[in-house]
């Protein structure tokens, strides 16, 4: 079921919404060669704690951290652990915050030292195909308008969309309905209205969009094992436009 936020709930998302900002900003600063996944993991768990929130991710079905670390290859879900940061590697931080009966859920990927031109692109596309999608966001469209202006961008520009994962609507839960897929047919789909709030998280690799999902129950990485990248924010529609919380 589509849940439609009362004002008062939106208060509190976008107080979730912020702090999820900030970790990230936090992160992104200790992002470098050398670093632990688990150091970083330790990082938001701290900052999200003095906040008074509660990390999202943390015990969600059983998974054992505050972030979802996804190096190079891996889409997303990585588990943090020992595994050292090396230059010229890309690494995609997915993080949330439980705050006063409600979550933000958001994503970024960064790049470790200097990397390559490929990779750079890969991550501009990605983050560009988000706000492709953002900008015709308003009370009535429908879902396959959306998921199709992200699918076209970052085909253009010679890169694939992951289809076996998709955002999703978020509030008192972290995954809510509706679906939020990348890819799909324009005029299509269930109508976005106003209040609705959802998670838009583009997955972009560099070769095909075929995935494979690992032993561990988490980790999800490419099949061509070519490197792929995610932004994510979570969003509020309004009448004639709409608002990203995480940002």
């Amino acid at each position: 079921m589509i849940t439609i936020k009362k004002n008062d709930e939106i208060e509190r998302m976008r107080k979730a919404g912020a702090i999820t900002r900030d970790v990230l900003n936090v992160i992104s600063d200790n992002v470098k060669p050398g670093i632990t996944t688990k150091e970083l993991d330790i990082i938001a768990y701290d900052y999200i704690k003095s906040c008074g929130a509660h990390p999202s991710f943390l015990g969600y079905r059983g998974y054992p951290a505050s972030i979802c670390a996804s190096i190079n290859e891996e889409v997303v879900h990585g588990i943090p652990g020992n595994r050292v940061l090396e230059e010229g590697q890309i690494i995609s931080v997915d993080v949330g915050a439980y705050i006063d009966g409600y979550h933000g859920d958001a994503a970024r990927t960064f790049a470790v030292g200097k990397i390559s031109d490929e990779n750079k692109k890969l991550i501009k596309i990605t983050e560009e195909s988000f706000f492709e999608g953002f900008k015709i966001l308003k009370d009535g469209i429908r879902m396959g308008d959306l998921s199709h202006a992200i699918q076209s961008y970052v085909e253009r520009a010679g890169f694939s969309v992951v289809r076996a994962l998709v955002g999703h609507g978020i509030g008192r839960e972290m995954h809510e309905d509706p679906s939020v897929p990348n890819f799909g047919m324009a005029g299509k789909g269930v109508r976005l209205c106003k209040n609705m709030t959802i998670a838009i998280e583009p997955m972009v690799n560099m070769g095909g969009y075929e995935v494979e999902f690992c032993s561990d129950g988490w980790t999800v990485k490419t099949k061509d094992r070519k490197p792929s990248a995610h932004y994510e924010n979570t969003v509020l529609i309004t009448s004639d436009s709409a608002e990203i919380l995480t940002l």
